[in-house]
């Protein structure tokens, strides 16, 4: 793993942090495959509970840096690029994958495959002085790590293709009105609420959280009898856990519960 990709744990949570600020954490190099390696290491890592990716500096990710686009158009090199395009699949693949929640720290603006890459976490907590955009048409480009399929899920079909087509910038707020963030802090205690939430999600019981996040993600493309069967197959996984015996004994004592992932 190169040092533009930096991955620590701290009390069950996975920090992996973009880390090249002086071009707002556009990927380039081995960016992509590095980071699939980072997420790879947090998600199989038993130590790790939640999994934060956020970005150094003033900025969370602005996608493919263009001087390296430049630089392969100059030279005629398809099959580079697309192999850069396949690097950022296997990022999206891998996320979507993981078991353990994983927070989107938007710290700055996320454009392009950055905006695609927050899209692709379970949550978006961000600065205020955030800004997330689908800004590929800016430079003649198709969206891709998975934006056709994550933002029209999260914001409806209309108002999708109105930030694909138009390819602008959308400030913090708009973007919690919107569903794009969920929530949205003063820039002086956003690093603070993200890890009082990774701290919150890190309490839970492991295996209720990961087969639920697996049961949502099924339902697009399921009716409503699948998902009930669903329902009561997990249901029953978690029942059958360590994990709902010591929460149960501890709500009827009147204590906070210690869940093992058992």
């Amino acid at each position: 793993m190169s040092d533009t990709i930096r991955l620590s744990v701290e009390d069950g949570v996975a920090w992996i942090t973009l880390n090249r600020p002086d071009r707002l954490n556009a990927f380039a190099g081995r960016m992509r495959d590095d980071l699939h390696d980072a997420i790879d290491r947090a998600a199989t890592s038993p130590e790790v509970r939640v999994i934060v990716i956020t970005g150094a500096g003033r900025g969370f990710c602005t996608g493919a840096d263009v001087e390296v686009m430049s630089d392969l158009l100059a030279r005629g090199d398809d099959t580079t690029f697309e192999g850069l395009v396949e690097a950022g699949m296997r990022v999206v693949r891998r996320l979507a994958q993981v078991e353990q929640p994983v927070i989107a720290a938007v710290n700055g603006p996320a454009a392009g495959a950055g905006a695609s890459l927050a899209l692709a976490c379970d949550f978006r907590i961000a600065s205020e002085r955030a800004t997330i955009g689908f800004t590929f048409n800016r430079i003649g480009l198709h969206p891709d790590w998975g934006a056709t399929h994550s933002l029209p899920r999260l914001v409806g079909p209309g108002r999708a293709a109105e930030l694909v087509m138009t390819g602008r910038m959308v400030d913090a707020r708009e973007a919690e009105r919107i569903g794009l963030f969920q929530q949205v802090f003063a820039d002086d205690w956003f690093l603070d609420e993200v890890r009082k939430l990774a701290k919150e999600l890190a309490a839970k019981p492991p295996l209720a959280l990961t087969l639920a996040k697996r049961t949502l993600a099924a339902s697009a493309t399921s009716d409503l009898d699948t998902m009930l069967a669903a329902e009561r197959e997990q249901q029953m996984r978690c029942f059958r856990s360590a994990d709902a015996k010591e929460g149960i004994t501890a709500f009827n004592e009147k204590r906070k519960p210690v869940f093992r992932g058992e």
